[in-house]
């Protein structure tokens, strides 16, 4: 059984660890979560590996990660869902979420995503949000837009090689979106 550091009404938030290859594997293992993220539409074995890598070295560093997010009533791994510190704007995080195609359409991005909003405001002080979007990925700009992020341009994105739609939110816009 995972320890929880956060959780919703239906969601555990949990840390990476080198123990956690295989679920690395579940979920950036599969072209559907990695279509949008790079410029193959997949990871290879070793990109998967360095993903899992980044994440334990953020974790380690800088306290946050796309942490992997579970169901509560079963354990499973629903996706990932967190942030990535911007060290150029400090105080400044970038929010992202990847989830399993298993559970799309299901509400589960938004209730991940608030609660890391709140997260990264209420704990980590931070003065700004980031986010973005490959422009092909339509669920994840219907997210971003529930969520109160604002549209502030399209900014080059190297994986994927494309300019991806980017927003921002501030502490006093995410206390108007629940």
């Amino acid at each position: 059984m995972r320890d929880y550091f956060m959780r919703t009404e239906r969601l555990g938030f949990s840390v990476w660890t080198g123990e956690d290859a295989s679920l690395a594997q579940a979920l950036w293992g599969d072209p559907e979560v990695t279509r949008y993220i790079c410029a193959s539409g997949s990871f290879s074995p070793q990109e998967i590996q360095d993903r899992l890598e980044l994440e334990i070295h953020n974790g380690e560093k800088y306290g946050v990660q796309y942490w992997p997010v579970f169901l509560l009533d079963t354990a499973d791994l629903v996706g990932c869902c967190g942030l990535r510190p911007c060290p150029a704007e400090p105080g400044t995080y970038e929010l992202g979420f990847h989830l399993r195609p298993a559970y799309w359409g299901m509400g589960l991005a938004p209730e991940a995503a608030s609660q890391v909003i709140g997260y990264a405001f209420s704990h980590l002080k931070a003065a700004k949000l980031q986010a973005g979007h490959n422009p092909k990925n339509i669920r994840s700009s219907n997210v971003l837009a529930k969520l109160g992020f604002r549209y502030v341009g399209d900014h080059f994105y190297p994986p994927t090689g494309l300019d991806h739609p980017s927003y921002e939110l501030l502490p006093q816009e995410a206390s108007e979106h629940p």
